[in-house]
């Protein structure tokens, strides 16, 4: 089934690379009209080039008003938002409890945590007046299990897990939807660099994780975004509240995917 998205406006944070690059390219396939933000200005304008009724903006996730920016531009442009999607994020700060400084912990939890608040605070204020919307965030298993990464990027994450269930309690009655995906060690460029410390080496860090995963398949961003695209569409209208872990069983069994000494930067 192709077009279950048309008709319908969408934001995308984190759209430059990734499972972001991956879901703007299939809601562009499947009609959405797309407003893409990211800090990479040359990826971003280059990937909304290539797809219809795309726009990019540059916005970075930690300052509340940037992301306002992108919800404003997409209903001044398109009338309506529909979708908005919180993907955005970094691993942060890595290593021992003992030596984690307050400042990488702070900047930790304003990029993974922080963003996605701004991004359902502002998306739920048009939503809610239009009686309509979906919100999704991208999680992680490290939000699900404790031990999957590292503890404020744990902590960060578990954040987004508790706020996708009490943000949708409260938007509920607005008709407004807030569900968050939880992807397993997925092929991008930052799980590379978070195995590797070389971004990339997509391939390697695929096939290691692959390999520890009981599917034995490498997670790949087309997974996550036909997960986003089940949450934007009508398909599940009557689904909110939820995360839906895109991990290849990985819950299952091996508690050793993510990355407690990491060299830093992206693992989504």
């Amino acid at each position: 089934m192709v077009g279950r998205l048309t008709g319908k406006v969408a934001v995308v944070t984190g759209a430059a690379s990734g499972i972001g690059e991956g879901t703007a390219r299939l809601f562009a396939a499947e009609g959405a009209q797309l407003v893409l933000t990211d800090i990479q200005v040359e990826r971003g304008e280059k990937l909304a080039a290539e797809l219809p009724s795309a726009t990019f903006l540059r916005v970075d996730v930690t300052d509340e008003n940037e992301v306002a920016a992108a919800v404003n531009l997409a209903v001044s442009t398109h009338g309506r938002l529909d979708c908005m999607i919180n993907n955005a994020a970094m691993l942060g700060a890595v290593g021992s409890i003992r030596d984690m400084t307050a400042d990488n912990w702070r900047k930790t939890l304003a990029l993974v945590l922080d963003s996605v608040f701004y991004g359902i605070k502002h998306a739920a204020r048009i939503m809610a007046e239009q009686r309509s919307g979906s919100i999704i965030s991208t999680a992680s298993l490290a939000g699900l299990r404790c031990g999957l990464g590292s503890h404020a990027y744990t902590v960060a994450k578990h954040g987004v897990v508790a706020l996708t269930g009490s943000s949708a309690q409260e938007l509920a009655p607005h008709l407004v939807r807030v569900n968050a995906v939880a992807p397993g060690p997925t092929r991008t460029p930052g799980n590379a660099l978070a195995t590797f410390g070389d971004g990339s080496k997509m391939d390697e860090a695929g096939q290691a994780n692959a390999a520890r995963l009981p599917m034995k398949q490498a997670i790949l961003p087309e997974d996550l975004a036909a997960a986003m695209l089940y949450f934007a569409s009508d398909d599940s209208r009557y689904v909110t509240g939820q995360t839906l872990a895109v991990d290849g069983g990985s819950l299952l069994g091996d508690r050793g995917l993510f990355f407690h000494n990491a060299p830093a930067a992206y693992v989504c």
